[in-house]
């Protein structure tokens, strides 16, 4: 289904965390040289773009996501990422992660981006109406104000190399 214009915002968003998952993926096993930078990069992920983005589907999307019974469960879920995923993004911020911590962390952000798109934001543009789409999405942008419009480029060390 064609992303409604009111979640695109988040869409993008999303775009920005999961090629960053999928940097990690391809990079791992990450060796130890280079887990202080890539934590540096995830961190720098999450204040500029992830943190805003959680508080913004917390504010706005889970509460119109609400109204709805068959939607309950799966937001509940999806609350419950966020709560797992702000714990292990503060772990980047602190620099304790090991390389299998951040692979798993990519993982398990990778599947929350998924859900969210595959599942809530599709059935949300089957049960609200447009006029109230509409309302989201002005709601939204004033919540994502705050939030980085660009996606962050890799360091040096960070950017995947060629295989041979």
């Amino acid at each position: 289904m064609l992303r409604d214009r009111s979640l695109i915002p988040l869409s993008h968003q999303h775009q920005h965390a999961l090629a960053l998952c999928v940097r990690i993926e391809r990079a791992s096993p990450i060796g130890e040289a280079d887990l202080d930078v890539w934590q540096e990069e995830v961190s720098e992920l999450f204040r500029s773009e992830i943190g805003v983005h959680f508080a913004a589907e917390e504010q706005v999307v889970f509460p119109a996501a609400l109204r709805f019974s068959e939607l309950v469960s799966l937001v509940e879920e999806l609350t419950a990422d966020h709560v797992w995923l702000r714990e292990n993004l503060a772990r980047t911020e602190a620099g304790n992660m090991s390389a299998r911590d951040l692979s798993a962390l990519a993982g398990r952000l990778s599947a929350h981006i998924r859900k969210e798109e595959r599942q809530l934001f599709e059935r949300m543009q089957e049960l609200i109406s447009p006029e109230e789409l509409a309302s989201v999405g002005e709601r939204l942008q004033d919540a994502l104000k705050d939030a980085h419009r660009t996606c962050t480029l890799p360091t040096q060390a960070t950017r995947l190399r060629p295989t041979k």
